[in-house]
């Protein structure tokens, strides 16, 4: 039976982690705020199909750097001190990508706001990893993809509101600024909260005791466990940090045998491939996408609105499915559903017809490739994306979490840049349904990589997980 004292501390460990998952909601609508503003950037940087790939992509260069630095520097300097310097540099890039008056200037303050995305992107579950009891820390993890997609869909509901007001994007809205201008400039609401909040939550008592500063760690563990558990906790940590040094780089290199860790391949694997079934595209492109086969572009906006809200309700179904049937049949199920759902929808590309615009027109497959879309998007938001940072956050033993996590999330974001590249590429090359093509084998092909390599680790307190 639990005591007040318990459910004080699960309260006080509850608020903690929704403080850190605004990293996420951050995460999520700088990158979706992009969607809305293609066709201003167009026709207000004069940009063509590659130049567009590079400005909407650009963005994702600084998540790669910043999630490979973010996970060294917490290391030496702590979470919550990385997630602090994230919200400056989301205030700065929302603020700076508004004011851009040409791609060199815009780039730069996207790659800012990059940086910002990929730290967070890391040390958001990490830090809600290393502050929650094993038996409901996935489902607090999840909240993090929800986070995300919250994000995302806010970014779509402001971008469809904002172009409603002035007609359409490329319009002037107030104080003479076009509208998607301020799409960006919406985002500087929540970065201020977010740098607020996290001035009043504690740093990692993980890192803190990494990091010799026992005392520290102690009284958090004590606030968060209370203080029979909070002592045990210090021990168990002590135990695990067998090493006589702090975390490092070279941790992931096995002493025994001179080569990387296994542990650290998988989690590279897991991140890779979540990118490689090209859900970005639909989140970064999906007006795009939607225009392409025949909707206008408040419809195609109206579409991402209600992929949004399909993605928070697979969220949802997630953080009741996470601790009770594990990650791993969460991952297998979303490989197999995706590569059906991509399947269908690249049938329905493959059946339209390209009409003398250079427009695909499906014709009477419009609703399949819409439903299919759907369908895919709420399977992976019931898989691969909330349960690949989930795993992430908790596979890699305390010595090597944030190297783990350094290395995973640069190659996460380097997929994740060279799918949005060259998606406006493929799209002219061999069409939607050659570039989905590619993406429903990457999903089936993770269905073996999950089978073969992935390792369950619901249940297992973080001093317990092995390399």
């Amino acid at each position: 039976m639990n005591t007040q004292a318990d459910k004080d501390n699960k309260i006080f460990i509850v608020i903690i982690s929704i403080v850190a998952t605004i990293g996420g909601f951050l995460f999520g609508f700088d990158s979706g705020v992009i969607n809305g503003t293609i066709d201003g950037l167009q026709a207000s940087f004069d940009s063509d199909n590659a130049g567009t790939g590079f400005n909407v992509a650009s963005m994702l260069l600084g998540c790669a750097v910043g999630a490979f630095f973010a996970g060294r520097l917490a290391d030496r300097h702590g979470r919550r001190s990385l997630l602090i310097c994230s919200a400056i540099f989301f205030i700065v890039s929302a603020w700076g990508s508004g004011v851009a008056s040409g791609s060199i200037e815009f780039v730069f303050y996207r790659i800012i706001g990059g940086l910002a995305v990929g730290a967070a992107s890391v040390m958001s579950p990490a830090y809600i990893s290393e502050v929650a009891p094993a038996r409901y820390r996935g489902r607090l993890t999840t909240v993090q993809q929800i986070a995300i997609i919250s994000g995302l869909f806010t970014a779509f509901v402001s971008n469809y509101l904002l172009a409603d007001l002035a007609g359409i994007s490329t319009a002037e809205l107030w104080m003479g600024f076009s509208a998607w201008r301020w799409m960006f400039w919406i985002e500087l609401v929540p970065a201020v909260i977010f740098l607020l909040a996290l001035l009043f939550i504690p740093e990692s008592p993980r890192f803190l005791i990494a990091s010799g500063q026992q005392e520290a760690g102690k009284k958090v563990l004590m606030k968060l466990y209370g203080e029979t558990l909070g002592l045990s906790k210090v021990n168990e940590i002590k135990k695990s940090l067998q090493e006589d040094h702090q975390p490092r780089l070279g941790d992931l290199i096995d002493s025994s045998t001179g080569k990387i860790r296994g542990i650290l391949w998988i989690g590279v694997g897991l991140a890779v491939f979540q990118q490689l079934v090209g859900i970005n595209v639909v989140f970064y492109y999906g007006a795009v996408l939607w225009q392409a086969v025949g909707f206008s572009e408040a419809d195609a906006l109206l579409i991402n609105v209600i992929s949004g809200a399909v993605s928070i309700a697979a969220c949802l179904i997630t953080i009741v499915l996470v601790d009770r049937i594990g990650r791993k049949p969460l991952l297998l199920w979303g490989s197999v559903g995706m590569a059906i759902t991509l399947g269908m929808m690249v049938f329905a590309f493959a059946n339209g017809m390209v009409l003398d615009s250079g427009e695909l027109d499906v014709g009477p497959w419009g609703p399949l490739a819409l439903v299919s879309a759907n369908a895919y998007v709420f399977i992976f938001n019931m898989s691969w994306g909330p349960v690949m940072w989930v795993m992430l956050g908790e596979m890699f033993p305390n010595q090597l979490r944030g190297s783990g996590l350094a290395v995973s999330g640069m190659f996460q974001w380097t997929a994740n840049f060279v799918i949005t590249m060259t998606f406006p590429i493929l799209l002219v090359g061999i069409g939607l349904a050659g570039a989905y093509g590619f993406y429903a084998l990457s999903a089936a092909v993770s269905a073996v990589f999950v089978i073969s390599f992935v390792r369950e680790t619901k249940g297992i307190e973080l001093e317990k997980m092995v390399g």
